[in-house]
């Protein structure tokens, strides 16, 4: 019966295809969406200035420490069952975190998004990988469409919540959730085949301490700008999250089924690809984190006006990679193009370190912002590719876990040393008596040039480190 799934296309595979790909738009737009929102939250429910990034590290740690696990689930009870029940958690936590009430509320509210995008984003991606299996003419384009709507959601997320913050009020940024999660959950059972089932037991414990141990990790970056990289809770939280993660590795060692058999990073690529993702994650969100601020703070453009700002890139990232990173892979393969995309990566950073008080649109924003969309056009499918190339089809779902958690891990790690970097600067230049608009920018250009030098040490490993598949 699979066999006969597997060999026979699906004729409903492209409107699955699109269901899939909306559902990983708003899994990534909520991770970017409340940006422009913070101000209007932090007024609304008290938040102190410090407290304020939990509302976006509550969701991306959740979701990042939670995916192993949503894979694992995704391979043992079957992709649709999965990817349903992740999209329900997701749409009450939704409205719950809209109608939060206070600090912790929201904190809860935007956790529980996390779990539900933990549950949805490697279910989806293996469906998506079985329902163009037969096809690899057709994967290539649909892996195109689908790294358009992940991508687009990093984007499209600020752009939308300027709209919705400067036009409704900031609890839209998660109510919008709500109607469009009921129209997916109708759909589902329409479009979407079960899919494939194991056998076997679920590793909670294992799924805790890899948690807990990115948990901790994100925590001691975030609270360094503030308590001093050598200080004893810094250097403890740090040491915490080495031994969580050691007693992960351990568990995963003894247990008869882990989490993560570790056999699984034999996979030709695993190991790289995940290396390179998390790396393009590291560069990618505090590029446009530190581009929203810079439009708003620096330039003073309204919620709205920032969110037009941005709106070039965005189409640009979704028309490139839904008519031309497929062909572009089908032709050079996934290394080459990476590694040129992480050039251009780097590049595009590093002309926005030096982005002036009164910068010209035109002249420091919209080619910079241009050469990024070119950038991820050639690099976030073929990290993605390389990642899962070598690994089993009855795998699939644990290596796509494995790829959205280094992704996340990457991004959250990545904004925190960028941020942490950048509050460094400004506090050094307003000590010297700098103006703090002057400071503010400079603390900016810090965090890209940082971002930047992540974004070609990428490239240099990604040359040395990915294997390009020999031909049969």
């Amino acid at each position: 019966m699979n066999t006969n799934t597997v060999a026979i296309p699906n004729p409903k595979r492209w409107m699955a295809l699109f269901l899939l790909a909306a559902a990983q738009f708003f899994v990534i737009l909520d991770t970017s969406i409340i940006g422009v929102a913070l101000p209007s939250i932090k007024e609304a429910l008290g938040y102190s200035q410090s407290n304020l990034q939990w509302i976006f590290n509550a969701y991306v740690v959740v979701f990042g420490g939670l995916l192993l696990l949503g894979g694992k689930l995704s391979d043992l009870f079957g992709q649709r069952r999965i990817f349903s029940l992740g999209f329900l958690i997701l749409t009450l936590a939704s409205l719950f975190a809209g109608l939060a009430w206070s600090e912790a509320s929201m904190n809860i509210g935007r956790a529980l998004q996390g779990l539900g995008a933990a549950l949805i984003a490697p279910s989806a991606l293996t469906i998506v990988m079985q329902l163009f299996s037969n096809q690899p003419a057709e994967l290539n384009k649909a892996m195109g469409i689908w790294g358009a709507s992940a991508a687009a959601g990093g984007s499209a997320g600020v752009f939308l919540g300027g709209i919705i913050t400067e036009w409704l009020d900031w609890s839209w940024v998660f109510l919008i959730n709500v109607p469009v999660g009921v129209i997916i959950l109708f759909l589902v059972p329409k479009l979407l085949q079960k899919g494939s089932r194991g056998s076997g037991k679920v590793d909670f414990l294992g799924a805790f301490t890899v948690t807990a141990s990115i948990i901790t990790a994100v925590l001691a970056i975030v609270r360094a700008e503030f308590n001093g990289w050598m200080s004893g809770q810094t250097i403890g939280l740090l040491a915490a999250s080495v031994v969580l993660f050691g007693l992960f590795l351990l568990i995963q060692k003894v247990k008869k089924e882990p989490l993560v058999p570790l056999h699984i990073f034999k996979a030709p690529n695993l190991v790289a690809g995940n290396i390179v993702n998390a790396l393009l994650a590291a560069t990618w969100i505090p590029l446009w984190y530190f581009l929203n601020l810079y439009l708003q703070q620096i330039l003073h453009y309204s919620s709205f006006a920032g969110g037009i700002a941005l709106l070039p890139m965005t189409v640009l990232i979704m028309i490139l990679m839904t008519t031309f990173t497929g062909k572009l892979i089908g032709k050079f393969g996934f290394k080459g193009p990476f590694i040129v995309g992480m050039l251009l990566l780097g590049v595009s950073l590093l002309l926005f370190s030096n982005t002036p008080l009164n910068g010209s649109f035109a002249i420091y924003v919209l080619p910079a912002s241009i050469i990024a969309a070119l950038a991820m056009a050639f690099a976030y499918i073929p990290a993605t590719m390389a990642s899962m190339s070598g690994v089993k089809p009855e795998e699939s779902g644990l290596a796509s876990g494995i790829v959205n958690t280094t992704y996340q891990v990457g991004s959250a790690i990545g904004l925190a040393i960028m941020v942490a970097i950048s509050g460094a600067t400004t506090s050094s230049k307003l000590a010297k008596g700098v103006e703090q608009i002057i400071a503010l920018n400079e603390g900016f250009h810090h965090a890209f040039i940082g971002a930047g030098i992540v974004a070609f040490l990428a490239a240099v490993l990604a040359l040395i480190l990915l294997k390009v598949p020999k031909k049969n």
